[in-house]
């Protein structure tokens, strides 16, 4: 059993606020909870409370049982009441693809009930308003860059260490004639979805070693996939990578997807010339501070 402590806070309703979540898992009352938090400089409770859920859920392993304590009712009630939705869909959305197929009990403590877990959330979360009220964002910089706009790499040792998740697709169009090689394993070179799956999988390992200002991961899983649509010869790839970590994995799924197709283009390349890969995309990522972004 995990149980995840929530909280969120807001200064003015709308305004600056901050949210926090404490993860226990029961299993191991030894292990040291873990806590995450964020803030935005424009915002409102619900959201805050909303994404203290979200953010608390998306950092726990899909296969365990979840506790969610929370002090909104908002939340709570319209999770077990099935209140309608009128505001923040974009959060409920979020929410519903984060908890689909996963069992999970949302539990309303009435102002914190002297939790100790409740409150350190509340007050982390007060903090966190408080930081970003204090030091509103200033400067529309990207992340790589410094401030006399010399290239960078992102100081991530501040972060949250957290469950990232990040899924990307591109297809391979072939021949007709090309396409059938492939699926009957006849290419002269060997078995192509076997030998792009490895590379896929061997190229996330190595982003860091190819993308100049990525950080080093470490990967807990690899999945490559691959679907033949023979009607229109499309191969299309798809890679879903995860890592808990303090940084998220988009740019070793992506790369993961362009490495096994450019494995079957180099082994397919004698008998098609005009193999093309397109559509190469994210379509999802969870784990971080900005959320659950989903393109699927």
């Amino acid at each position: 059993m995990i149980e995840i402590y929530t909280d969120g806070s807001c200064l003015g309703n709308p305004g600056p606020g901050g949210w926090a979540a404490i993860i226990l898992d029961t299993n191991d009352p030894d292990k040291t909870p873990s806590r995450i938090k964020g803030n935005c400089p424009d915002t409102t409770n619900n959201r805050m409370e909303l994404l203290a859920v979200i953010e608390g859920i998306a950092s726990t392993p899909s296969d365990r049982k979840i506790k969610v304590y929370s002090d909104s009712k908002y939340v709570v009630d319209t999770l077990n009441k099935n209140w309608k939705r009128k505001a923040n869909l974009d959060l409920w959305e979020k929410l519903d693809q984060q908890i689909h197929n996963r069992n999970i009990e949302y539990i309303w403590i009435k102002g914190h009930a002297n939790n100790t877990h409740n409150e350190e959330a509340d007050n982390i979360a007060q903090q966190e308003a408080n930081n970003i009220a204090q030091n509103p964002p200033t400067s529309t910089n990207l992340s790589h860059t410094d401030k006399t706009g010399k290239i960078s790499m992102v100081d991530i040792s501040n972060k949250n260490t957290t469950l990232r998740i990040a899924k990307a697709t591109c297809d391979v169009m072939t021949s007709h004639e090309s396409f059938l090689a492939i699926k009957n394993n006849k290419i002269e070179k060997g078995d192509v979805i076997s030998s792009a799956r490895i590379a896929g999988i061997l190229a996330a390992k190595k982003t860091s070693s190819i993308i100049p200002l990525c950080h080093p991961i470490l990967i807990s899983h690899i999945e490559i996939t691959f679907n033949l649509d023979e009607a229109n010869n499309v191969i299309s790839i798809t890679s879903k990578v995860t890592s808990s970590g303090q940084t998220g994995v988009e740019m070793e799924a992506l790369t993961a997807v362009t490495i096994s197709a450019l494995t079957i283009y180099d082994m397919c390349k004698s008998i098609d010339k005009q193999t093309t890969i397109t559509n190469i995309r994210l379509l999802k990522k969870s784990g971080g501070k900005s959320g659950i972004i989903n393109f699927e």
